[in-house]
């Protein structure tokens, strides 16, 4: 199988191979667009004309990290006739709509490139799809989706129109993702998200818009995709991309692959020096509102096409000390998992790790402006309650130096 790896309208490189041998082989094109050893596509694959034998497994963990996972990917393979770990079978059945800017097609297939068209839907129609996200997954059509995107969570990608929700069509680019409202414990987790999506954005932490909208009566959150920009995708990647962990070792107590400190590692090396600020003040926003699940799937960098590599926005912040979990942390602070026992210091000790200017600022600046905020704003009805209340007290104890959970 051949596939085009295409970059903003240039086909920057080709994956060959079966399941267990392909491999990534960049085009003499995407060079001279975009410069050799460019980082446009990626900074674990940068455009080079000579490719390091020893890092190809990396290269196949880096386009399988584009699938999703858990029972909409199963489900997606069933209804392909596709086998578990056939990566690039998959990228080309579903690869026109992936996470970023890329766009992958089989160019042996005398179909393609397809002609990308949307399908407009009405209320109730897409009210279906969300409330059969597995049936359905990411809302693809059976025969002309071409939609995947990385994550657990059942959810669907839509595009967003002056007449409504529209499904995708070959590979016309999505624009936002919909989450339904879960049954039972977990019913409060899209007002949650909402709540802290707000807050990150007041932090100046995220743009992208964030809502709880009903669709005909089903409570749904409704949030922008922050990799596309009035109505063109652009590239990004995430840290189990850059840093080669796949599947669970987004964790870093599985395996050991990464850490906050190998992200700030790469973020010294590639990215504007305020971007390492940036990452801190993420952590500090997970830590005081208790988003347990800052893992490598939900930190990521954004390449525009004539840009500089830059940290992308935070996303999936969502408050979850008061859910059913272990109550750790993905990624360790001063080698310190537990969410419970963080203390300011142990912020302050992780960021001077990271050769942070002003480490001790950083911490206490974003404390107090995450307290003004929490202060300021409340969460929707629908969300856990108490909520407020719960995520106030774990910023407050880390300013006075207590534990978050004491």
């Amino acid at each position: 199988m051949r596939l085009a790896v295409e970059l903003y309208g240039t086909v920057v490189g080709t994956l060959q191979g079966d399941a267990r041998t392909f491999d990534f082989t960049p085009t003499q094109a995407g060079i001279d667009r975009f410069g050799a050893n460019s980082p446009v596509l990626s900074v674990a694959i940068p455009l080079a004309s000579a490719r390091r034998r020893d890092h190809a497994s990396r290269r196949r963990n880096w386009f399988a990290e584009l699938l999703p996972e858990g029972d909409q990917y199963e489900y997606m393979l069933a209804r392909a006739g596709l086998r578990r770990g056939d990566t690039p079978a998959f990228l080309a059945r579903y690869g026109r709509d992936v996470a970023g800017a890329l766009q992958l097609w089989d160019l042996d297939d005398p179909t393609e490139p397809k002609v990308p068209a949307i399908r407009t839907l009405t209320s109730a129609e897409t009210r279906a799809l969300l409330e059969d996200p597995i049936g359905s997954p990411l809302a693809n059509d059976p025969a002309s989706g071409k939609s995947s995107l990385g994550g657990v969570q059942p959810k669907i990608v839509l595009v967003r129109t002056p007449d409504g929700w529209a499904q995708a069509l070959g590979g016309y680019p999505t624009t936002h993702i919909l989450k339904p409202r879960l049954d039972g414990p977990k019913a409060t987790v899209i007002f949650d998200e909402e709540y802290g999506s707000r807050i990150a954005r007041r932090l100046g932490l995220a743009e992208f818009a964030t809502s709880i909208e009903k669709v005909d009566g089903l409570p749904a959150i409704v949030i922008e995709r922050y990799d596309r920009h009035d109505g063109l995708r652009i590239q990004q990647e995430d840290f189990s991309q850059v840093l080669g962990a796949s599947a669970s070792q987004k964790y870093q107590e599985f395996g050991g692959v990464v850490s906050l400190r190998r992200i700030a590692d790469v973020l010294t090396k590639h990215a504007p020096e305020p971007d390492l600020r940036r990452l801190a003040r993420m952590v500090v926003l997970a830590v005081g509102i208790g988003n347990l699940d800052l893992h490598t799937k939900n930190l990521g960098l954004l390449h525009p096409r004539d840009g500089d590599v830059t940290l992308a926005p935070a996303y999936d912040v969502v408050p979850q000390a008061h859910l059913a979990n272990d109550g750790r942390l993905a990624l360790a602070v001063d080698k310190k998992y537990r969410h419970a026992e963080i203390t300011r210091d142990d912020l302050e000790a992780e960021f001077a790790e990271w050769r942070l200017r002003r480490a001790s600022n950083t911490v206490d600046e974003t404390l107090e402006e995450l307290r003004t905020v929490i202060l300021d704003e409340s969460p929707l009805d629908g969300a856990f309650p108490g909520l407020q209340d719960q995520v106030l007290g774990f910023t407050e104890n880390l300013q006075h130096g207590r534990p978050a959970g004491s």
